[in-house]
């Protein structure tokens, strides 16, 4: 189902263009079918569904482009709601993380929404707050992949009216944005793979395909390879965040090495595809933009290449020479013998 109702997206979607707007008759249409609360519980108006099929949805949707709130409004917004014990109507949401100022940057499809998310940290509790965008103030901006990307600014009394909520909810607020955009980053580059094979097989260059050519070959081993790494990552994060309902000590280590390969596959994948397309590849009207842009913001998301990798350095380091493997195979480096 899913995959329908995305390849009818992408053979019916507009030309790129520089600016990218909610597609509302898209999330309408995901709304009819009970995908814009697929992993929130039943019991808070969801469907139910675990970490395995959002991830799927996530990926599905970044390889076809499509300009939806899926990460912010379901694995995020609504998720916070539910723990928080707060009630959802079923409007969009989307989420933040205010300064103590009360301010929000980088606040992805702000505009759209009904009401902004917010968790915070006040002193030694974490707090959640569901605030209708009538009461906050919205700076409009766009990010690099021309999406809606806002500045919002909240009314410091509407935060301290906040419902408190377990520790680990403000611990894997992170984990849970980190291990989504992993998964529409991953979704993009397997598309984006498809349609450097299919150009490489079509275009030809001194009366041959460029895919035979030695130099794109290279160029496309590199782009599948680093591709297939971000996937296996990827999956066997989610694969453990859903056995263990987010609960396996070692999901920090999982997301981690998923952010951390998805981040390095990024930069290959993006250069490679637009070397072997060429000319083509830097009009704004192909697919291509469509799917690299995003990567390239999402990639920064929840934590950037650099701040994974060092924490990979840090829990490898604390394991050591005689714990090492157990970190790699477990996620936890295990005790001393």
């Amino acid at each position: 189902m899913l995959t329908d109702v995305f390849d009818r997206y992408r053979s019916e979607r507009p030309a790129p263009a520089a600016t990218v707007d909610l597609d509302r008759a898209l999330w309408a249409r995901l709304e009819s079918l009970g995908l814009t609360r697929l992993s929130t519980p039943e019991a808070a108006g969801g469907s139910g569904g675990t970490w395995l099929e959002a991830a799927a949805l996530l990926s599905i949707s970044a390889a076809a482009g499509a300009p939806i709130p899926v990460a912010e409004h379901d694995v995020l917004a609504a998720w916070l709601l539910a723990a928080a014990g707060l009630p959802h109507d079923g409007d969009l949401r989307t989420v933040c993380r205010p300064d103590p100022s009360g301010v929000a940057i980088n606040v992805t499809w702000a505009r759209d929404a009904s009401a902004v998310v917010a968790l915070w940290e006040d002193r030694d509790e974490w707090r959640v707050a569901d605030v209708p965008v009538d009461r906050v103030v919205i700076t409009e901006g766009r990010n690099l992949a021309g999406e809606p990307c806002d500045t919002v600014e909240f009314d410091l009394d509407d935060l301290e009216e906040g419902t408190v909520v377990d520790h680990e909810i403000g611990e894997q607020f992170h984990l849970r944005g980190a291990l989504a955009r992993s998964a529409q980053v991953v979704g993009a580059m397997e598309r984006i793979l498809e349609i450097v094979l299919v150009h490489a097989g079509e275009r030809e260059q001194f009366g041959r395909p460029i895919g035979r050519f030695q130099a794109v070959q290279h160029l496309i081993a590199d782009i599948a390879m680093e591709t297939s790494l971000a996937r296996a990552a990827t999956d066997t994060a989610v694969a453990r965040a859903a056995a263990s309902d987010w609960r396996d000590p070692g999901m920090l280590f999982a997301v981690a090495v998923a952010k951390s390969c998805a981040g390095h596959a990024a930069s290959v994948v993006v250069r490679g595809s637009h070397q072997v397309l060429g000319a083509i590849g830097t009009t704004l009207e192909h697919e291509l933009h469509v799917l690299t842009r995003p990567i390239l913001v999402r990639r920064s998301e929840f934590g950037s290449v650099h701040e994974w990798d060092e924490t990979l350095a840090t829990l490898a380091a604390s394991a050591g020479r005689d714990r090492l493997w157990s970190l790699i195979t477990t996620g936890r480096a295990g005790s001393r013998r």
